[in-house]
């Protein structure tokens, strides 16, 4: 079979299903696995598709932005992961921003008390004032989708404020393309964050990488990135050009 055929194939069946696997291609295709490996890279250099572990997944529509209720639903046990490992690099005595995130709603219980935190997520609040944890909450207008204060408001409050460390979600990653979210008055508000702090993480599964969403947030190199599984073939990518750390179980 020749490649552009076998391209249409495996474009018609992410069209069909959202997601793929190696084995069901070779056996659509009657191609070995390594010709199929070359596919699926050549198919997400066009943007076409991002790779996942063991097949290819469709990618998100650059506007697609899932509620807060359902993001916390997702890949729950991996943003805990990502979450204990994340809170595990606050020391007492820093100030830290944490963005209005589920995976960053999962660091609050791992947090230690004696830290300032200002957010722009109003989900966050109850766990923060539970702990006892010194709290501000920035001005702006709420978004209902996201529970996260945006705009004018957001980034004239955070002018006050310089932390040690943010600690911030993100709908996309790519080497190219950087950090982004559908959002572009999310994104002002992150990426204010991000040059008022000393260091930056980006808390994100693994599902967030390869996709490309509206509004950028910064580049690659601006921020370390916490997740929980990276394919060999995709964290060669971003080689030289960040800090991933892979937490596992």
């Amino acid at each position: 079979m020749l490649t552009p055929e076998r391209h249409r194939l495996i474009l018609q069946l992410l069209k069909e299903k959202g997601i793929v696997k190696i084995q069901e291609i070779m056996e659509l295709t009657c191609s070995s696995e390594s010709t199929i490996r070359r596919d699926l890279s050549q198919l997400e250099e066009q943007k076409f598709l991002k790779r996942i572990h063991g097949g290819a997944s469709r990618l998100q529509g650059k506007l697609q932005e899932p509620s807060m209720i359902e993001k916390s639903s997702k890949n729950l046990h991996e943003k805990q992961l990502i979450a204990k490992y994340a809170a595990g690099l606050v020391e007492e005595g820093d100030c830290i921003y944490l963005d209005a995130g589920s995976t960053i709603f999962e660091m609050i219980d791992s947090l230690p008390n004696d830290i300032v935190v200002v957010t722009n997520g109003f989900m966050h609040l109850p766990g923060l004032l539970n702990k006892g944890i010194s709290t501000f909450l920035i001005g702006g207008l709420a978004k209902q989708k996201t529970n996260a204060l945006i705009g004018r408001g957001a980034l004239e409050s955070l002018e006050f404020y310089r932390f040690d460390k943010c600690f911030m979600g993100v709908n996309g990653i790519h080497p190219q393309f950087g950090f982004t979210t559908p959002d572009q008055e999310e994104a002002m508000v992150k990426q204010k964050a991000l040059f008022l702090s000393r260091e930056a993480f980006v808390l994100a599964d693994s599902t967030k990488f390869s996709e490309i969403s509206f509004a950028k947030i910064a580049d690659i190199h601006e921020a370390s990135i916490i997740t929980n599984d990276l394919e060999d073939e995709i964290g060669h990518q971003y080689l030289n050009r960040t800090t991933i750390k892979v937490v596992t179980a």
